[in-house]
């Protein structure tokens, strides 16, 4: 058994630029088609949530309970992973595309509430 890597929250964003790096490496396709084939996961990655939650729920009849909710869990980490994958192969500065989205979101959303940044 391998030692799993558990990266914590100061971590991901280098870790999302080794998963970009891997990935760049080893991409069958340059250019327009290999951005869209890249885009295109993410969509690949949601609709496993959907298997997910179906199965979770019972809702087909012919594989029954075939998930869990920890199932769902992990297919919403793949989903977030895959999304800031994809962010990084359309910006070398995906952190802070990211942060200053999520403080508009923030500040759209919760107003008075959001969080404010710290020097």
């Amino acid at each position: 058994m391998t030692d799993a890597v558990s990266p914590t929250s100061d971590d991901i964003w280098p870790t999302i630029e080794s998963l970009w790096t891997w990935l760049d490496t080893h991409r069958p396709h340059d250019g327009s088609t290999g951005l869209l084939l890249r885009m295109l996961k993410l969509s690949e990655e949601v609709g496993e949530v959907a298997e997910a939650v179906i199965g979770a729920m019972g809702q087909n009849p012919r594989k029954g309970n075939s998930h869990s909710w920890e199932d769902v869990q992990g297919e919403l980490c793949d989903v977030v992973i895959t999304a800031l994958v994809a962010l990084r192969t359309l910006t070398p500065e995906p952190e802070r595309v990211f942060g200053e989205h999520l403080g508009r979101v923030a500040e759209r959303s919760l107003g008075h509430l959001a969080p404010t940044e710290t020097p």
